[in-house]
């Protein structure tokens, strides 16, 4: 069981730093649970924070409180949009964010036609760090935490 958490880790750590067929400046055009647009493009001059994770996902519901705080905290230059990974239902998801309120939209994205310019997750959470001029500055396989934006956006 030893030997499986350390493979397991090992190719978390070696995936985390891949951002193999992401779009080196993505774009992302959504539509969120609320009925609202979210354009990555109109975020230019923010960090953001694209986090892909899904309601049954334990480590992406530990996160989850983690980025909205940052968000909270950082909001003159933060900025963040969840995207719900999974195959579900809108109510579900909603009700899911009631119990585990965030402060940033979500959207909801087809697990079968995910969003092209971001590379398909192969786990969750997946976690895109844009930078203020829409390039990508990190993608994170795996959970996160504020050391680990703290790191990069140095606020």
């Amino acid at each position: 069981m030893q030997r499986i958490l350390v493979a397991l880790c090992a190719t978390l750590l070696t995936a985390g730093s891949a951002v193999a067929a992401t779009a080196a400046k993505p774009a992302l055009k959504v539509t969120t649970l609320d009925g609202k647009s979210f354009d990555l493009a109109a975020q230019k001059g923010k960090w953001v924070i694209v986090n892909f994770w899904a309601t049954w996902c334990s480590p992406c519901i530990k996160e989850l409180p983690d980025i909205s705080a940052y968000v909270d905290k950082h909001k003159d230059k933060v900025a963040a949009i969840g995207l719900a990974y999974e195959d579900s239902d809108k109510a579900d998801i909603e009700k899911f964010l009631k119990a585990h309120p965030l402060s940033y939209p979500v959207a909801q994205v087809d697990v079968i036609d995910p969003p092209k310019d971001f590379d398909t997750p192969k786990g969750l959470p997946n976690t895109y760090l844009i930078a203020p001029d829409g390039a990508v500055a990190k993608a994170f396989l795996g959970p996160i935490q504020m050391k680990d934006l703290d790191a990069i956006i140095k606020p």
